[in-house]
């Protein structure tokens, strides 16, 4: 196990290398640079821009620039935000928590719902309901996320006035029902794409698990077939859905930027595409880097759950 979590972090420590040394020659590379968002001010000169470039180090050569980024990283220093000069990591904590608690309520959702959906389109196999989720799920995965959000909008906003259009919440309210209705839409939205996955792969799973030889002993014994489906199906098809778990954050990640916009939901997706039109680089550094960490850490956890539930897993 130690030498597995060792080898693990070495590649993590890798991978985490290649994304910043990828992400910081794209952002700086990009035209206009780091320098656009200052091009832009009124009586601006080409001196002032070459001043504002030396205070910042931006006139030295880019490997150099890259190296004194990563020192500071690597101390906690995660640079200063251009736009308002805070801190990148107190920015990102900020928006952290209303990423999270997207992400957290629109992966249960879609794990309790996907899960029965998988495993009933599992047991009622070529049924009318098999081939409804069949189709729906195809169709959930076809249209993009933002037109759903869009379409839930206006049904269910504009139209029945049942939810709140976007935001995380009412400002003066801030109640706990305040945020738990301010969620709703996001969160399902979220979820949506999220269900037909889990859903498709649940109901290999159990497939698969079905026509086990186990199963069929279990059913010679006399067992009812709820008992064997609980006991003996469901908790062996469940064991690949959890390393599914951990490779579907990064979708998730995707999916909550563009949830985030949709519903102006105040998080690291919607504060990405911010510093992203206002050329904050620190900033969108910062995110890369803290969803790469997340990425990472996700796939592990998942690996050593599998482990720790799956007794024949041996990480050596």
């Amino acid at each position: 196990m130690f030498s597995y979590l060792l080898n693990r972090l070495w590649q993590s420590l890798v991978l985490l290398v290649l994304v910043s040394i990828i992400g910081f020659a794209v952002l700086n590379l990009a035209p206009g640079g780091p320098l656009s968002q200052f091009a832009l001010t009124p009586g601006m000169t080409r001196e002032a821009l070459d001043r504002i470039a030396h205070q910042m180090g931006l006139d030295r050569p880019l490997p150099i620039q890259y190296l004194d980024w990563a020192w500071r990283l690597l101390r906690g220093d995660w640079g200063t935000s251009y736009r308002d000069q805070r801190p990148v990591l107190d920015i990102i904590l900020g928006h952290m928590f209303a990423t999270l608690l997207l992400m957290g309520s629109s992966t249960v959702v879609s794990i309790l719902i996907g899960t029965w959906i998988g495993i009933k389109g599992a047991t009622k196999r070529y049924s009318l309901f098999d081939y409804t989720v069949t189709v729906g799920a195809m169709v959930a995965l076809s249209i993009p996320t933002f037109w759903f959000g869009l379409v839930a909008i206006y049904v269910f906003a504009l139209k029945l006035k049942w939810l709140p259009a976007g935001s995380m919440y009412t400002i003066g309210d801030q109640s706990f029902y305040d945020y738990a209705i301010h969620l709703v839409m996001p969160s399902l939205v979220l979820a949506l794409v999220n269900i037909a996955v889990w859903s498709r792969y649940m109901r290999t799973a159990t497939l698969d698990v079905i026509n086990q030889d186990f199963v069929r002993t279990a059913r010679a014994k006399g067992l009812t077939p709820r008992r064997v489906l609980m006991k003996h199906v469901v908790g062996n098809a469940l064991l690949p859905m959890i390393t599914l778990a951990g490779l579907q954050l990064p979708t998730i990640l995707g999916g909550a930027l563009v949830t985030e916009t949709v519903f102006t939901w105040p998080g690291m997706g919607r504060l990405f595409l911010d510093s992203l039109g206002y050329h904050d680089y620190p900033v969108v550094m910062g995110l890369l880097m803290f969803s790469a960490i997340l990425v990472l850490l996700g796939s592990l956890i998942a690996d050593l759950l599998v482990a720790l539930v799956d007794p024949r897993i041996r990480l050596g």
